[in-house]
């Protein structure tokens, strides 16, 4: 049995969604008697610039570009039972994070490998850097099925070595309270802000609504993600400021740029009657927010992007076409008005929401990491 864990990925105060996982996972994976220990992922920091402030649980920072931390990272890792790595392209050093793999391959303890990412149609670069991953690791997991599936037929990975274990949330469930006549129905999206979440689309939905005579009220919240605001600063939140203006819908469409704390969030989530990701991807196959947004009860609706079409397929959701407004207007009314509907979706969601809860999922990374684990001594204690 595992007792010491190694966490190899980025970590608060780091804002990504890698980060918030793994501080989840970190909050639920240990057990009496367990050492859980981070080893921290971080971009070079900038000459003169002072490292990020460690948490306590935090054993130990790889720096990219840092041969030397590469080296004492492996020395660090290889004093645990087993290593759980999350897995982005982009987070690890060198073209599309290809710096990990030499890390995996020096290592000499066992290694799960947590996959964010599988690309139907990866580059040469990226599947040759997810191939190497596949055979270093001792064990990979994935999100979804459809992940799964994509590994065994486009990678060729051996069934025995891939486990899907769901993306984890906190539990936000609580009793949907009435709301007042006089307020508007409320549609949230959350999440880091970039090109690609589709917010324009649904802005858009939100003014056909309004030419309708049926006002809904659009929260966005989230900052804009690090990595697109150092390389565009807030171009992509100026353009979705300017098409509410546009539209007319300044007085529904409310913009909250923070990064919301989980209690915060939480609330956030309780108040709203739908959820709504109208993201323009056909490759996401793991979506955090998609997660939180059903177990916390919340009628969804998604464009079909690959873990929206898995889990909503029961009934917890509505798919709809990625950029398309009118579908996306069509979908926000029937929530709203179908006799109904509403409390099935929230039903269907129920249903899900204990094999997605954290402690649940925490619990399959502790069969897993039992499983590849070997008994060693001068382990972490």
């Amino acid at each position: 049995m595992a007792k010491a864990y190694a966490l190899l990925s980025t970590y608060p105060p780091t804002q990504c969604g890698l980060a918030t996982f793994s501080a989840a996972l970190f909050a639920h994976l240990r057990g009496p008697g367990d050492h859980v220990g981070i080893v921290r992922v971080l971009d070079e920091p900038v000459p003169g610039e002072p490292l990020p402030p460690r948490a306590p649980e935090v054993v130990h920072d790889l720096v990219n570009g840092s041969d030397r931390s590469a080296a004492a990272a492996v020395d660090v890792i290889n004093r645990f039972d087993v290593v759980i790595v999350q897995h982005e392209y982009g987070i690890y050093g060198g073209p599309d994070g290809r710096d990990l793999v030499p890390l995996l391959c020096a290592l000499r303890v066992p290694s799960v490998v947590v996959l964010h990412t599988v690309l139907a149609q990866p580059t040469a670069r990226q599947r040759s850097i997810l191939d190497d991953i596949i055979d270093a690791a001792s064990a990979v997991v994935t999100m979804t099925q459809t992940a799964w599936t994509r590994l065994l037929d486009i990678y060729g990975a051996s069934p025995e070595k891939v486990f899907v274990i769901p993306h984890g949330s906190a539990d936000n469930r609580v009793a949907m309270a009435p709301r007042a006549e006089s307020h508007p129905p409320m549609a949230l999206t959350w999440g880091l802000l970039g090109p690609g979440k589709g917010i324009e689309h649904a802005i858009a939905a939100v003014a056909l609504l309004r030419d309708r005579g049926r006002p809904v009220a659009y929260t966005v919240a989230g900052q804009t993600h690090p990595r697109v605001r150092a390389r565009d600063g807030e171009a992509y939140r100026s353009f979705l400021g300017a098409r509410v203006r546009a539209l007319g819908v300044a007085d529904l469409v409310h913009f909250d740029a923070q990064f919301l704390p989980a209690g915060v969030l939480g609330e956030l989530i309780g108040a709203a009657d739908v959820v709504l990701l109208p993201y323009d991807s056909l490759e996401q196959v793991t979506s955090g927010v998609l997660i939180e947004a059903v177990t916390a009860g919340k009628p969804v609706i998604s464009t079909a992007f690959p873990h929206a079409v898995e889990v909503l397929a029961g009934g917890a959701g509505l798919l709809v076409g990625r950029q398309d407004p009118a579908a996306i207007a069509s979908a926000l009314d029937r929530v709203f008005t179908e006799p109904g509907l509403s409390a099935r979706m929230s039903r269907h969601a129920a249903d899900l929401a204990p094999q997605l809860l954290w402690p649940a999922v925490a619990l399959s990374y502790r069969d897993l990491a039992a499983a590849v684990a070997r008994p060693r001594d001068g382990a972490v204690a």
